[in-house]
């Protein structure tokens, strides 16, 4: 849950005080309760806690003090009044739609999201029964409500694509999915809460990779699902009946009339978490808390250095194109600026002159810039999605995701900007 008696502590202070709270002679560092199980003296005691009539741990699989006090933590950065770890960004995106979806169910999504989703949504979801109409976020509301249903449980976008980089109109997708009566989950990865908190345009759920900006260093996978509480589930009972309707698998608690605000992050708990179990490990959380504490002195540098390197390889001439909300000339500058007006993110992607072969020749010249998977984090590294991310979609689904196939995938890291240009600068003279 939130830490609502900090609630008027600015955002760099939560990054370093929220969450862990110790009492006297308690250690002043978030301990790791690396323990799968907690004793108690009596049967009756741990009865309760099974019953979810009372709040404590008995098995990490569920509740784990260290995962609770980081959920806890990244609830508040968010402004939302809970929160959820899972083991990845993907577990947390799945979870998201799950916690409200079933089988014979359907979700909107913008088509303008990471590969890895498009792909659970769009493929895993369906042999599951639950179907995606995929559409293009800069479509006007009469196209876009054009893809909804009377089935239609929720709609999805991504702060900042990636590797697209467009960015959604979060006010505009809030006004819509409202309008249908379902929830808008926002992925809020590339951004964090740092540069945009989607709750105060209209978003209902936000979720994140927490392996990229929010752990820093590449050093753990993991996930996260917010929830705002904001959105009246009791209004919508029979589309939600997961929430407003008795859990019989729970003796017939009912989630909504249980816990309130917190009805949905305890279902995606009580339910998912125990039959799926997609924890992420308390050791991993440590580690991603650590990064947390230093998330607000990272992230600017890091939209810094990206604006630096942009502007440079948009003058480059053998740059064919360059895709970075922070350009001026960029189309997507006007929405930047009004949800992050303080910065948008470190990756970007961009073009060479003479296709893909050529992209592919100067990332294999690079020498301080990594060429790996992951992306967001204090390394600059780079990625070719037609290549690697995104290899399972076809040449149409790419073109319709916005990635082009010479598409390259830069995401700057906390170095010195003038040996991140200086690496560009030289595998560019090589091609």
């Amino acid at each position: 849950m939130s830490d609502n008696h900090q609630e008027n502590y600015q955002i760099e202070t939560k990054c370093i005080q929220s969450g862990w709270h110790p009492k006297n002679g308690e250690p002043r560092v978030l301990p790791i309760y690396q323990s799968t199980t907690f004793k108690y003296d009596t049967s009756d005691q741990m009865g309760r806690l099974f019953d979810l009539e009372e709040a404590g741990y008995f098995y990490t699989r569920l509740q784990n003090p260290t995962n609770d006090a980081v959920a806890a933590k990244i609830a508040d950065l968010e402004g939302g009044v809970a929160a959820m770890l899972t083991s990845s960004g993907q577990a947390a995106n799945y979870f998201a739609v799950f916690n409200i979806c079933e089988a014979g169910d359907h979700v909107v999504a913008s088509n303008s999201i990471y590969g890895g989703t498009f792909n659970l949504l769009g493929t895993t979801l369906k042999k599951q029964g639950i179907e995606c109409t995929f559409v293009d976020p800069d479509a006007s509301e009469e196209e876009i409500n054009a893809a909804f249903r009377p089935n239609t449980k929720a709609m999805f976008g991504e702060t900042i694509a990636n590797p697209s980089c467009v960015v959604l109109d979060i006010e505009k997708m809030a006004k819509i999915a409202h309008a249908h009566g379902v929830p808008l989950i926002i992925d809020n990865t590339f951004a964090t809460p740092i540069n945009c908190r989607p709750f105060e345009w209209g978003a209902d759920i936000v979720t994140h990779s927490t392996t990229k900006y929010m752990d820093g260093h590449a050093m753990s996978v993991g996930g996260c699902i917010v929830d705002s509480g904001n959105f009246d589930w009791e209004a919508y009972g029979d589309k939600f009946a997961g929430l407003t309707r008795p859990d019989e698998s729970y003796h017939g608690i009912i989630y909504t009339q249980k816990f309130g605000k917190l009805a949905y992050i305890e279902k995606a708990t009580a339910q998912l978490m125990r039959d799926l179990g997609s924890i992420p490990s308390p050791m991993n959380t440590f580690l991603l808390n650590v990064g947390l504490e230093t998330l607000h002195l990272r992230v600017p540098r890091h939209c810094e250095n990206a604006l630096k390197v942009a502007k440079f390889l948009e003058q480059h001439e053998k740059v064919a194109w360059v895709k970075y909300p922070g350009l001026e000339s960029n189309p997507y500058h006007a929405l930047a600026q009004k949800y992050m007006p303080d910065g948008t993110c470190g990756v970007m992607a961009f073009g060479l002159k003479g296709g893909r072969e050529i992209s592919i020749s100067f990332m294999d010249h690079l020498k301080l810039v990594a060429i790996v998977t992951h992306v967001a984090d204090a390394r600059t590294c780079v990625l070719h999605p037609a290549s690697h991310t995104h290899r399972q979609m076809t040449d149409e689904q790419l073109l319709e995701a916005g990635i082009a196939p010479d598409l390259i995938r830069l995401s700057v890291g906390i170095e010195n900007a003038d040996d991140i240009i200086a690496d560009l600068s030289q595998a560019l003279e090589c091609i």
